[in-house]
């Protein structure tokens, strides 16, 4: 019996440690020793794409459908490029794509802010349902089909307003000066985004064009804009790219044609593939040979802004003043793949007239950020040893990635003291700016102010500083008194934009800008394009 145990108890323990050691083993390389595994020539190529595939599809823990595995491989493979700009556009993806682009939604053309914890009219579009049915810059929309918008946030807001055209939409709006609730009932329509500002001209004939992304219509409406200002009497003009993510090559392309003369180079693209390689020339006369122009831009201007500033340039026909640009000079091809889903893919390089590349030499595209942002900061000691290049007329210009503008003129950072005011706020940016808002709708309900060249009075500021406090921001006298200029600056800006509009807004914000001052002084002692250039030029 003895001998029968001790005989058993051997093998038994052998067995149990066996377990125990591929256990082991098994845990700590991922169970693979489980399944078994067989000796043969290590697929590859499609053979392996498809082998890894079905094994996924039969043995994954989880249930997939055969659509879903198909759509994370695509997702993977575009993520593996280690391209930020190469995605799978889909869903709302996609509709923004197509949005910023053609500019055109459906909904019922009105700006919007969420201020206070209601959405607020800045102001409504011109010849759309809301500036038809009345509705005014300050109104608060508080009701939609039946539902409070109280404590949306802007992009929920936004949805919430927007919709199929030929949709119907139940408002109900609050007044200032007006006890009842008005109920506005309205047809959305397709909405055109303009992607240009309503011009503002300034003093001495100085016309400010803002021209905030680059679609499909940017070209028609500079022109407009232009022509308009110089009804008005405009003898220079600033185009204003700053914070412009970019667009459509093909606009930048029409948008550089506006001002250049047939023949001269505005962009060249190059890529793997033949078909990928082009160079685009000005087609057309210019109709504004004779105006001077100076483009603003920043570290936030990007792609087809960058092929303006960057054609603009190298022809000698604008003065670029402001940061370096962003430097994304990566072409990319929309491919349309089914309704509601496209293929966003680089394809190629854009080179500037000059040969410069405008795309910067990064690993990633925050190592672009942290590139741009420095090089704006003044800090980047690399900058000094960007490679030259020659414009038409053999004036040197800088590239190494982006547009390293003409002049170089910083925007404003806030004093100690003003860093101090801000500090106070104690990060509640969305109470300070509330209460910018409902004291400058106040200053509208009251009519405190009758002109465009007004200042800010003691009352107004303390509403301002009255309504911080019952918001619990508490700021100290000190704090108060080193924030004045900034504070009322701020608070100017927002009563003209609810009283007078959004152009007396930008022509207010414009007198504060160092770059747009910069620009608007250059333009005031050139009266042509070559005085303009002179002004640049080392004597």
């Amino acid at each position: 019996m003895r001998t029968q145990e001790s005989s058993t108890e051997g093998p038994m323990k052998q067995r149990w440690g066996l377990i125990v050691v591929v256990a082991a083993i098994s845990f700590f390389s991922g169970g693979w020793l489980l399944q078994g595994a067989s000796a043969k020539t290590a697929p590859s190529g499609p053979q392996l794409l498809q082998e890894v595939f079905e094994r996924v599809r039969l043995y994954y823990v989880d249930s997939l459908s055969t659509d879903s595995l198909y759509h994370k491989a695509t997702t993977g493979m575009l993520d593996e490029l280690g391209d930020p700009y190469t995605t799978l556009e889909e869903n709302d993806n996609y509709r923004q794509l197509t949005e910023s682009t053609t500019g055109n939604y459906g909904g019922l053309g009105m700006q919007i802010d969420v201020r206070d914890g209601w959405i607020t009219v800045v102001a409504p579009l011109p010849q759309t349902p809301a500036e038809r049915a009345g509705i005014e810059a300050g109104d608060l929309i508080t009701d939609v089909d039946g539902k409070t918008t109280q404590g949306l946030k802007q992009d929920e807001a936004v949805k919430t307003l927007r919709g199929l055209a030929g949709s119907k939409v139940t408002l109900k709006v609050r007044r200032a000066g007006v006890s009842q609730v008005m109920t506005f009932s309205l047809v959305r329509e397709t909405i055109h985004n303009r992607s240009v500002s309503p011009g503002v001209l300034f003093d001495g004939g100085i016309g400010f064009v803002q021209l905030s992304v680059v679609s499909e219509s940017s070209a028609d409406e500079i022109r407009e804009e232009v022509v308009k200002l110089q009804k008005l009497g405009m003898k220079g003009l600033i185009l204003d790219l700053r914070g412009n993510p970019g667009g459509l090559l093909n606009q930048g392309v029409a948008v550089s044609d506006l001002f250049l003369d047939p023949g001269q180079k505005i962009v060249e693209t190059r890529g793997r593939l033949q078909e990928m390689n082009a160079s685009y020339a000005d087609r057309a006369a210019q109709s504004w040979a004779g105006l001077p122009v100076v483009v603003l831009v920043n570290e936030w201007s990007a792609s087809a802004a960058e092929i303006i500033a960057g054609a603009l340039q190298d022809n000698d026909r604008a003065v670029v003043v402001g940061n370096a640009t962003f430097g994304k000079g990566l072409v990319q091809s929309l491919f349309p793949l089914r309704p509601g889903q496209a293929l966003k893919l680089t394809t190629g390089r854009w080179f500037t007239p000059s040969g410069r590349t405008i795309q910067r030499t990064a690993t990633s595209q925050d190592e672009q950020v942290r590139q741009a942002t420095l090089q704006a900061s003044g800090k980047d000691t690399a900058a000094k040893e960007l490679p030259t290049f020659k414009t038409i007329s053999g004036r040197l210009v800088k590239g190494g990635g982006g547009i390293v503008p003409d002049r170089i003129v910083r925007s404003d950072t806030l004093t100690e003291g003003e860093r101090d005011f801000a500090k106070g706020l104690g990060g509640n940016v969305a109470g300070y700016r509330d209460a910018l808002v409902t004291t400058a709708l106040e200053v509208k309900e009251k009519k405190l102010v009758t002109s465009e060249n007004f200042q800010i009075s003691d009352e107004i500021r303390a509403s301002v500083l009255a309504r911080l406090k019952a918001k619990g921001i508490e700021l100290t006298p000190d704090q108060v008194t080193k924030g004045r200029a900034l504070l009322d600056d701020q608070t100017s800006y927002e009563i003209a934009r609810y009283v007078f509009g959004r152009a007396a807004e930008l022509r207010r914000r414009g007198l504060d800008d160092p770059q747009v001052r910069t620009a608007v002084e250059m333009l005031r002692v050139a009266p042509t394009p070559k005085a303009l250039m002179a002004e640049i030029i080392p004597k």
